[in-house]
């Protein structure tokens, strides 16, 4: 049974449309009686119809490798399907029927006379469909983002956790270290010995501290080090020798060192005083330690702000886009770990900066890395190169995995199109990359073959 003019002015887009227009859209429509199960539509079909949904609930959905994707949910209602002006020609998904439905339909071919003659009609179909293309733009970058976002944090709290449980390890030890610290200053001031002998030690000590060397042996060269060092001090009355070589080694306190410092403590004052340094050189190596672990911290801090541009207002800026791609691989540098990809960078000195969006460009930077780190196997090759290509910036990411599938390629910008598992992948990334490039009116094509891929992203400088 067909709706009244009053039936149609329930729904909100109708509230101001004359009744005279809503008659003709009833008259010109018929109403289609959907049971549950059935579709209204579904991929690949023509979108060559309006739909008004009169009763019941139909859900749009993609599907994704065999696995379906909600897209969202017409209720009674709700307008979907073709309006005025849009381009769209094939279905990407299915319309399914979860609770029977009766569906006033529209065809195509009356649009002509209804944009023609019913001008009230048409204007609010056609604020339908520029909101709903804003929503569904809006809701898919958002979804983007957020899988994004995922990735990201996965990688940062694995990056973030290493440095802040390497400050705790050593601030507990350091405090454990410290209560020893009164019994050996006993020890120490009981030495009796003369200014020149103390600034000897003194001299010894510092210069180790203030220009620590890179002690770079090999692991059978340091405990062959460790065990002669330990013997040379036990054989010099130092009792608890093996507790003190490591950290003597590791500021390359050597033998030839000690030897000074038993030349100018002499043999009776010579533990005390070796004891001391090392409780100094111990406290200096876990200051160290806290000192480069809170940097990384801070650092991984400064990528962040620098790959959201979370502290700058949302305009175009001039941006050194080698900033963005160190950023954003420093976000991802867990995920290039865990599958030991080897990153070669080629980047040219000097190329000028492009006004761009920073944090919607970062957006590019980690859609393609990530896409060629899951293209590639254990131990693949990522490459990165910039350059500057008359008045373009060019970045290239090439990737050695297995490639895309040639009856793949002119479908990898579509919206929904995506070779990953659900919840791997919305497959929007790509078709948010190049709407993103097109924003900044660049260019962005790829080139793939069995052991290389290759995506090449053109920025104008102006």
């Amino acid at each position: 049974m067909k709706p009244t003019t009053q039936n149609l002015q329930q729904i909100p887009e109708f509230i101001q449309v004359p009744d005279d227009q809503l008659q003709w859209l009833i008259d010109k429509s018929y109403v289609e009686i959907l049971k549950q199960g059935e579709y209204l539509f579904q991929k690949g079909d023509p979108i060559d119809k309006l739909f008004i949904v009169l009763e019941g609930k139909i859900e749009i959905k993609v599907e994704q490798n065999g696995n379906y994707k909600h897209v969202a949910l017409m209720d009674t209602n709700q307008i979907g399907g073709l309006l005025p002006f849009s381009r769209a020609s094939s279905a990407l998904g299915f319309g399914e029927v979860l609770e029977d439905s009766d569906v006033l339909v529209l065809k195509k071919s009356c649009f002509k006379e209804m944009i023609s003659n019913h001008y009230e009609l048409t204007e609010t179909l056609v604020h339908k469909m520029t909101s709903r293309v804003r929503e569904f733009t809006k809701d898919n970058v958002q979804a983007e983002k957020m899988m994004s976002l995922g990735k990201l944090s996965a990688g940062l709290a694995h990056e973030l956790n290493n440095p802040a449980s390497a400050m705790v390890r050593s601030a507990k030890a350091l405090k454990e270290h410290l209560g020893n610290v009164p019994e050996k200053f006993k020890r120490v001031v009981s030495i009796r010995a003369t200014d020149k002998e103390i600034d000897v030690i003194n001299t010894i000590l510092f210069e180790k501290l203030n220009n620590r060397p890179e002690n770079n042996m090999k692991l059978t060269e340091r405990n062959e080090k460790e065990d002669e060092l330990e013997e040379w001090l036990e054989d010099h009355g130092v009792n608890n020798s093996y507790e003190l070589t490591e950290t003597l080694l590791d500021f390359c306190m050597d033998i030839e060192a000690m030897e000074e410092v038993y030349k100018a403590t002499g043999d009776k004052n010579f533990p005390s005083a070796i004891e001391w340094i090392e409780n100094v050189l111990t406290t200096e190596k876990m200051v160290d330690e806290i000192d480069e672990a809170s940097d990384r911290i801070s650092n991984l801090v400064g990528s962040i702000k620098s790959y959201t541009h979370m502290d700058r207002a949302p305009e175009k800026t001039p941006t050194d886009i080698h900033i963005g791609l160190k950023s954003t691989l420093i976000m991802l540098n867990h995920k290039l770990k865990k599958k030991n990809i080897s990153l070669e960078k080629d980047f040219q000195e000097n190329l000028p900066e492009a006004r761009v969006f920073v944090s919607e460009i970062n957006q590019v930077w980690t859609n393609l890395i990530d896409n060629a780190v899951d293209a590639m196997d254990h131990s693949g090759v990522l490459k990165i190169k910039t350059s500057k290509d008359q008045e373009f910036l060019k970045v290239e990411i090439i990737d050695n995995g297995e490639g895309i599938p040639e009856e793949h390629l002119n479908n990898i910008f579509d919206p929904f199109f995506t070779t990953k598992a659900i919840g791997e992948g919305t497959g929007m990334g790509l078709e948010v990359v190049q709407r993103i490039i097109n924003q900044h009116e660049g260019d962005i094509r790829v080139k793939s073959r069995k052991g290389e891929t290759i995506f090449t992203v053109c920025l104008p400088i102006n």
